[in-house]
């Protein structure tokens, strides 16, 4: 069975940007001056909705396979260096589960793309554009030790789950005429809210 229908330019630029955002910091990270304590609130940027009209792109379905398992990859190597740099049993025990579950997610999409009989291809825009968000990201990560490595992962976390949430119920979901894809990403859904409430239940306790 094949998907009957291309997922269009607008859902694709929804996903990429909402597996692109960063957050990013006021100030120079490396600035001395100023103390992690001082630096423990810094702002998330939330994707940039507004440029969505502006972007073109029309991927195939081996394109948009592509774009599903590098998104779920980026958030597992996002939960690797929560677990090399953080201490904190709670942010530790989430970003265990971001791991096992995201890799989960990955299993779901590639067995349902080979019953499709469509092959990942990684040589796109999309791709090749959530691959360098990510460098950004896992940089600005990496810089970060302590409370203000904790608050910043958890934080974009949140953020993260939120806006991929929505994209799933609202966008994806309803635009989906092939039903196995439907039912597939229906049931992605629970598993990202709990995440959710996770990173809420988490960023709650940092910031006691």
């Amino acid at each position: 069975m094949k998907v009957s229908k291309k997922i269009n330019a607008w859902t694709l630029a929804a996903i990429t940007l909402v597996f692109m955002f960063s957050f990013t910091a006021c100030n120079n990270p490396n600035d001395k001056a100023i103390s992690d304590n001082d630096m423990i609130n810094e702002p998330v940027t939330k994707p940039a909705v507004e440029n969505l009209d502006s972007v073109k792109t029309k991927l195939t379905d081996a394109e948009i396979a592509s774009v599903a398992v590098v998104a779920n990859q980026i958030d597992i190597k996002y939960g690797k260096i929560a677990l090399d740099k953080s201490k904190n049993a709670e942010v530790r025990k989430f970003a265990e589960t971001m791991i096992k579950d995201h890799e989960g997610i990955i299993k779901t999409a590639v067995d349902l793309t080979t019953k499709l009989g469509v092959t990942p291809d990684d040589d796109n825009d999309v791709t090749r554009s959530l691959i360098e968000g990510e460098k950004v990201t896992s940089n600005m990560l990496n810089s970060y030790s302590g409370d203000r490595f904790d608050k910043a992962y958890i934080d974009n976390e949140v953020v993260y789950h939120e806006a991929v949430i929505t994209v799933v119920k609202d966008v994806l979901v309803l635009q989906s005429d092939n039903a196995e894809l439907k039912s597939t990403l229906q049931s992605i859904v629970p598993v990202l809210e709990h995440h959710l409430e996770m990173a809420k239940s988490a960023q709650t306790n940092l910031n006691k």
